[in-house]
């Protein structure tokens, strides 16, 4: 798989004949594998390459901040999705002012120029080009071969982004991994935070979010991989702190926490995603993890006092083990 980066008006990248799909893929879910199987059928018949066009931001990021939908998939995750999927190509065309006010005509330019794109497979509701001048129809004017793909129902209802979002932020992880066809995952390197877990006895490792916002807000029973090495050698120097193992191999179970924590005095409040692992004394700054949520316990809490929120933490630990030791088994 080979990453490119597509600006407005690219230049010609030199790359062989492919098809082409577009589009945000926030969450790569069953109807974006459903796309990336279409396309390659349709590459492997024609005898194409396969590149997929993803945005960066999402446009509703550019044109509405913070107040834009929060993200399921950082870029990061929405690559390693797609190239477990097996695409040859990913384009990230960066949506900024020079972007979103070409027109249709110099849009399909780009593709045709640019990505030396021969068929396309796009969704039953796909617009482009500045105030969504360009649809499936005005391509195939233009001269490319357009396969549509159908909505992709699970339970009677549409798979889709927005539906994956508003699941999440219910707690429903279950119906979540369904969707997505795998359980949630947060992946982000551990970085240095204020240290007030340490103060609270409940040390915590910091995960970037590489976010605007995360679907997720509140305590989860959580389990974690480290991505570059095994976590567990890490914590194997402690001999008597060695934590409780996880669900998947090479990993541990802990309490995660997701939000702007309220109970904490801030002049700018700011999202964080934040691991407790009983039992483990490691220094593991700098590691990239895989952090997947499997219980949600419940949303986050304003607590009055500091002696207040140590206790609340302390419950959720407690009922968090628990969730553990009663699941023998990855829970769904």
């Amino acid at each position: 798989m080979k990453l490119l980066r597509l600006h407005a008006l690219a230049s010609d990248l030199a790359l062989p004949k492919t098809a082409v799909t577009i589009g945000n893929f926030d969450g790569v879910h069953l109807g974006h594998q459903a796309m990336i199987q279409k396309l390659k059928q349709v590459a492997q018949a024609e005898q194409l390459k396969t590149l997929v066009i993803v945005f960066e931001p999402q446009p509703l990021e550019f044109f509405k901040g913070y107040d834009a939908p929060p993200r399921i998939s950082s870029l990061r995750e929405k690559v390693e999705y797609l190239k477990q999927l097996g695409v040859d190509y990913i384009a990230v065309a960066t949506f900024d002012d020079r972007f979103r006010n070409q027109s249709a005509q110099e849009f399909a330019d780009l593709l045709q120029s640019s990505l030396n794109t021969q068929h396309l497979v796009l969704g039953d509701d796909f617009y482009f080009g500045k105030n969504r001048q360009g649809n499936s129809q005005f391509l195939k004017q233009y001269g490319f071969h357009v396969h549509n793909l159908d909505t992709v129902l699970f339970h009677g209802e549409r798979v889709s982004s927005t539906r994956i979002r508003q699941t999440l932020q219910q707690g429903n992880l279950a119906l979540a991994a369904q969707l997505l066809g795998r359980p949630y995952s947060i992946i982000g390197r551990v970085q240095h935070g204020d240290k007030l877990g340490r103060t609270l006895d409940f040390p915590t490792i910091n995960v970037r979010l590489n976010r605007h916002k995360p679907c997720l807000n509140g305590i989860y029973g959580v389990d974690v991989v480290c991505e570059t090495t095994s976590l567990l050698d890490k914590v194997r120097s402690h001999p008597h702190k060695q934590g409780i193992l996880g669900y998947q191999p090479e990993s541990l179970f802990g309490a995660g926490h997701l939000g702007t924590r309220p109970a904490i005095a801030q002049q700018h409040p700011q999202w964080r995603l934040e691991v407790h692992f009983p039992e483990v004394s490691a220094n593991l700054y700098g590691l990239l993890m895989r952090v997947t949520f499997l219980n949600y316990l419940h949303g986050e809490r304003n607590y009055p006092s500091l002696e207040a929120l140590k206790a609340g933490i302390h419950e959720d630990v407690v009922q968090l083990r628990a969730f553990r030791e009663q699941h023998n088994t990855f829970p769904f």
